[in-house]
């Protein structure tokens, strides 16, 4: 299990508060640009989970699933955007840009057809 703890010192206002911590400002600030809403319902047990987990990590429970749901986004974003070779893929594609084979009669075709279609 890991666990992530961020400990913040900082001094005091003049008010003899502490400020806010940056991570906690930076979620208020989120939290004020939303206007857009997403429902779905969810079983008992998954909802247990969720709570449970938003209070273990002291945040509200809307907080932490907008963050998880924006975290796992972005993952699969990533995954889908990103193209992993296998090494003998990746000499075949360096190869073919360093000594680029001769183009075909068909592309030769297909480069005229575009210049006649679509003037530059």
């Amino acid at each position: 299990m890991f666990v992530n703890m961020t400990h913040i010192v900082a001094d005091m206002d003049q008010s003899g508060a502490s400020p806010m911590p940056r991570k906690q400002a930076v979620a208020e600030s989120a939290r004020a640009n939303r206007v857009e809403r997403l429902g779905f319902r969810i079983d008992e047990e998954t909802k247990d989970l969720i709570e449970r987990a938003a209070h273990l990590s002291r945040r509200k429970v809307s907080d932490f699933c907008v963050t998880a749901l924006a975290d796992t986004a972005r993952r699969t974003i990533a995954e889908h955007e990103t193209l992993v070779l296998s090494d003998r893929d990746r000499e075949a594609f360096f190869d073919a840009l360093i000594n680029p084979p001769e183009p075909s009669e068909r592309l030769i075709r297909a480069f005229r057809e575009h210049r006649r279609r679509v003037a530059s």
